[in-house]
């Protein structure tokens, strides 16, 4: 079949990276792609911000199977535009994507659906939120969610009742997070160990695919501002059995029986954030897509054709197995531009993708980055992730910072720590 895959990220490129080994696969286009991906894969003119462009490419180059990658063709109804013409494509749609666009709707399905989530308030002004915080009733720290899309960097977690205040200030009446921030969700701090788990669901049926744990601050310790990730590693060693059943049991089928009950059948990927609470698992946040760095070392993983159980899940054919994954785990680590998250710098020549390539279990997913007059340079926060395997944890470690170490740019730079959570007792 020839596939067709929306974005320009690592967690594409991974997707391609997957995709073009496959036995059924006759070909793999991306639009709009990226250097990386274009070693592997045809890229083909579409902006995914602009639904039309994309069913264009699909139409012109007459693909099988469309595979959305980041949240904001979804967020723009592109699944909705797809499945009008006729043409197979794998993703929420433009309601069901309201489970990651908006916060508030997310935590209002929960509790009509008795999925456990930490206690919130939804608030439409500053004076909302405002009257929240005086009440003092979600404690403290306090959680400030950005309602809409805000690349991972809408939340806020306020120690103290003059930070919370002052969140609500930047995102309601400076409006650091433009519309996204018309609402917020205010919510209770929850206690835990956090992790991540993924599905693929064909709207009815559920294929478990595995767990990741991420890495958000930007820093070693998990000190500094939220970014969109800085490196994963799977699987989470915290998703025993027990866990995992709890999870698909409480969350995943409530989560999808409810879309089904509400008249906007999930079908895609599912990304479930976690927090493992002394209570048991309580959502933290959905994605409606894999996550960006957790696809980077999720997909190296699976032991079996992913363009097979796409194409079943898009035409509703999913069959209700856990995913056949191996058992080596893998870690990922984010090379970052000087300046990110705030303000990151691009246009540095990048030297050392092929040395670390080379290194044995090593993988380099591209993200920010371009040509420029033949030479490749940084063109985004996040430019590349390094994926270690290995037969332990340690081991992978040490494939992903050895081919890491490989690779240089001005100003680079990444956590030093990223994979030491899975080896605590």
């Amino acid at each position: 079949m020839r596939i067709l895959v929306i974005g320009s990220g690592a967690r594409e490129h991974a997707l391609v990276w997957k995709l073009a080994g496959e036995r059924s696969v006759a070909q793999v286009l991306c639009a709009p792609g990226n250097p990386g991906i274009g070693e592997l894969a045809q890229c083909v003119p579409g902006d995914p911000g602009d639904p039309a462009s994309l069913l264009e490419a699909a139409r012109r180059e007459a693909v099988d199977l469309t595979v959305v990658g980041p949240e904001l063709p979804l967020s723009l109804g592109v699944v909705d535009a797809f499945t009008a013409e006729g043409r197979a494509i794998l993703g929420p749609t433009r309601a069901a994507a309201s489970l990651e666009t908006s916060k508030a709707f997310a935590k209002d399905f929960m509790r009509r659906h008795g999925v456990p989530t930490a206690a919130f308030e939804v608030c439409d002004s500053a004076q909302d939120a405002g009257r929240v915080i005086a009440a003092g009733r979600l404690g403290y720290p306090l959680v400030l969610k950005a309602d809409g899309l805000a690349a991972g960097k809408g939340v806020v977690i306020a120690e103290d009742r003059p930070t919370a205040e002052e969140t609500v200030r930047l995102a309601m009446v400076e409006r650091r997070f433009a519309r996204a921030g018309d609402r917020l969700v205010l919510e209770q701090f929850l206690v835990g160990e956090e992790a991540s788990y993924f599905v693929l669901a064909d709207g009815a049926a559920v294929m478990p695919l595995s767990s990741a744990q991420d890495h958000k601050r930007v820093f070693d310790g998990d000190r500094g501002p939220n970014t969109g990730g800085m490196g994963a590693f799977a699987p989470s060693r915290l998703m025993t059995p027990e866990v995992e059943r709890r999870v698909l049991d409480e969350i995943v089928r409530p989560v999808l029986n409810g879309m089904m009950q509400e008249g906007c059948p999930y079908r895609g990927f599912l990304y479930v954030g976690l927090m493992l609470t002394a209570d048991g698992p309580q959502v933290v946040e959905f994605n409606v897509r894999l996550g960006d760095p957790e696809a980077q070392v999720l997909l190296p993983g699976l032991d079996e054709e992913l363009s097979v159980v796409l194409q079943a899940a898009a035409g509703g054919r999913l069959p209700s197995r856990p995913a056949r994954c191996r058992a080596e785990p893998h870690v990922g680590v984010v090379l970052a531009a000087a300046g990110y998250p705030e303000t990151p710098q691009s246009g540095q020549a990048i030297s050392g993708i092929d040395d670390a390539a080379g290194v044995p279990g090593a993988l380099v997913f591209h993200a920010g980055t371009r040509r420029r007059d033949g030479a490749l340079v940084t063109a985004g926060g996040r430019v590349l992730t390094v994926v270690g395997r290995g037969r332990t944890y340690g081991d992978a470690i040490d494939v992903a910072y050895q081919a890491a170490s490989r690779i240089s740019f001005e100003g680079m730079q990444y956590r030093r720590d990223i994979g030491q959570k899975a080896l605590r007792p």
